[in-house]
């Protein structure tokens, strides 16, 4: 909800998206809350970590997902990044006043070309995946072109489609 990048998918079409995977009942209506946390992104690394982890606690969540290099910044040398993608949650269950909060890690999601569906990456079968960055998945979209089957909802992938292509009668 707070500022993303100039090339990210913009939030009202990620709420569209997911207004669709809840109309499609991929998750469960009825126990699912859509909210949106408008906290930019200000102090980056083991401290914005922090910050998102107990803003979320102090307002009831007991469970707080810690996505992969929640701490990314690039290293000055700008050769790598200056923490590891696992820091963040390093960070958290260390952290104290954080410990009615339950850290759930971050695990690797791609595309199952066996399954045809989203899977849990598993590095002992690596050539039965593939991974579709946010920058292909919005190629794809900008060219019409459809991606994998089982890759998104199809209503997600219609909303972001259809924003994409729009983008392009503008142009």
């Amino acid at each position: 909800g707070g500022w993303t990048k100039e090339d990210d998918v913009p939030l009202p079409v990620r709420i569209q998206q997911h207004k669709a995977v809840l109309e499609d009942k991929i998750l469960d209506p009825e126990s699912t809350v859509l909210s949106i946390f408008p906290s930019p992104m200000l102090y980056a690394g083991p401290t914005e970590v922090q910050w998102h982890a107990k803003a979320r606690m102090s307002t009831g969540a007991t469970f707080y997902i810690v996505g992969r290099d929640p701490a990314g910044m690039p290293h000055p040398d700008g050769a790598k990044d200056l923490y590891e993608p696992t820091h963040g949650s390093k960070v958290l269950t260390m952290a104290p006043g954080l410990t009615q909060l339950e850290i759930v890690p971050f695990r690797v999601a791609a595309y199952n070309l066996k399954k045809q569906q989203m899977d849990f990456y598993d590095p002992e079968k690596k050539e039965d995946f593939l991974f579709i960055s946010g920058t292909k998945m919005r190629k794809f979209a900008r060219e019409g072109e459809e991606p994998p089957s089982g890759f998104m909802a199809p209503k997600a992938w219609t909303v972001l489609s259809d924003y994409y292509q729009s983008l392009n009668k503008n142009v």
